[in-house]
């Protein structure tokens, strides 16, 4: 492919072939961020403060149109570390992490020389162990993969408590006393993205002095409900107009709607936002908050970045694990398979990348990260991966993708460029033609019934 010839033409260039010593190979940042739809001015969103992300974009490639395969935090995040299509619920790490030894994206890479270091909510649970309060040593989600895995609790106490902690160490007991959402005037440390993201940079300055390349992932937790960041975060959008919110109804007929039962079990002071429009602006503006706190947690990481003198010679990785609904179909949440759920941020850089700040609109899947850093890192692509590397893209923003697949208990779904499928377990189908403004709002699937077939037999044939 154009982009390995070209950079393996110069010594100064980031890739390398799988010949070279292992010191020479490029370091990884992975940059993990959970529950973040694509509410990034880089990706459209222009009322959004997301400078840190936005410039990583500008030096690298944002895809526009990047799905992930499951609405889920532990299932997509199974995707992404295996390669592999997997379970759907967020349970897929354990029932199925063990299987993984030797063979997760981590593992792989720290079998062919890289030390390995996860900080904060990379796996399903914050620091990679199950257990009462996710901190098990007994109970890794994923054997023999890192090097060191670590969640920062402090005040919360354990990675249980800072999954779902407010300011200055309170803990969820019971969601229906904590509120929903909430901006603490303080530091970045009032809530726990601020200390995963010292320990992140810790790490980073400890993997720099070592001479093995390193593969670090980190992981934020914002904008994870509860919406709590610090107030200066909240500050900016106080007084914002924020547009619209495009089809804002409970959608008619067979479809994966749910009730937001995520969302309304926290203390909400008995208002819902679907039908309390006040309401419904401020849960957009605080976890709009708790983008731009999430967005400074990654400038923190670039800046140390630059500081170490390591971005020549880094892999970088930016990647929602999954979408959120705000009120599209009536929806404050995940877990439905709308395009709210399955679109999410993906961004690339690296160093000397063709057209940098160019964005694609190249469908592409969760599952095609971990062969595309074997190939950007000059290493051999495991067998038996569901994914294929984004290289292509990356030389031209302008090739083509592939469809992309997706899952949730009950039914499955395929995105093409212009069109939705769903089929559901009892056999009825939702087909959605994206080239029009109807979107995912006008079931299709009786009036282009050759269309839904086809679309049927390939998802089947995709997904055994």
């Amino acid at each position: 492919m154009k982009v390995l010839s070209l950079l393996l033409a110069s010594p100064c260039m980031l890739l390398v072939s799988p010949r070279v010593a292992v010191s020479q190979r490029p370091n990884v940042l992975l940059i993990c961020i959970d529950d973040l739809r694509p509410e990034l001015r880089c990706f459209g969103a222009q009322y959004i403060n997301s400078p840190h992300i936005d410039a990583l974009a500008a030096r690298g490639r944002a895809f526009q149109n990047h799905f992930v395969q499951a609405p889920t935090c532990g299932a997509s995040r199974f995707t992404l570390l295996s390669g592999k299509y997997g379970p759907a619920g967020n349970d897929a790490l354990l029932k199925r992490g063990q299987s993984l030894q030797g063979k997760s994206l981590p593992a792989w890479f720290r079998r062919q020389g890289y030390e390995t270091v996860s900080v904060g909510k990379v796996s399903h649970f914050p620091g990679g162990r199950a257990g009462a309060d996710w901190n098990d040593e007994a109970r890794p989600e994923m054997p023999g993969a890192w090097d060191r895995h670590l969640m920062p609790s402090g005040d919360w106490q354990h990675p249980r408590g800072a999954m779902h902690g407010l300011a200055n160490g309170e803990i969820r007991k019971r969601a229906g006393d904590m509120a929903v959402f909430q901006s603490f005037e303080g530091p970045d440390e009032t809530y726990p993205d601020g200390l995963i993201t010292n320990e992140a940079l810790e790490q980073m300055t400890a993997l720099a002095e070592t001479e093995a390349p390193f593969f670090l992932a980190v992981g934020l937790i914002r904008p994870h409900l509860p919406f709590g960041a610090p107030a200066k975060y909240m500050e900016p959008y106080r007084e914002a107009q924020l547009p619209p919110t495009p089809h804002p109804s409970k959608p008619a007929g067979k479809t994966t709607w749910h009730n937001s039962g995520e969302f309304m079990k926290y203390k909400r002071w008995k208002r819902d936002p679907n039908g309390d429009a006040d309401f419904a602006l401020e849960v957009r503006k605080h976890y709009a908050a708790c983008v731009s706190y999430a967005d400074a947690m990654v400038g923190r990481l670039m800046a140390q970045l630059d500081e170490l003198g390591l971005r020549d010679n880094t892999l970088v990785v930016l990647w929602g694990d999954h979408g959120w609904h705000l009120g599209e179909h009536a929806i404050w949440g995940k877990h439905s398979l709308f395009e709210e759920s399955l679109r999410s941020p993906l961004i690339v850089s690296y160093p000397h990348m063709p057209s940098p700040g160019t964005s694609t609109a190249a469908l592409v899947e969760t599952l095609d990260i971990f062969p595309t850093l074997c190939e950007l890192a000059g290493l051999e692509t495991p067998d038996g991966l569901d994914g294929e590397s984004l290289g292509s893209i990356l030389d031209d923003p302008s090739a083509k993708g592939h469809a992309a697949y997706g899952y949730k208990p009950g039914a499955r779904t395929v995105r093409t460029q212009t069109h939705r499928l769903v089929m559901h377990a009892d056999g009825q189908l939702e087909l959605y033609d994206h080239r029009t403004d109807a979107g995912e709002t006008h079931n299709l699937a009786a009036q282009q019934a050759l269309i839904a077939e086809r679309l049927s037999q390939q998802l089947l044939d995709r997904l055994q």
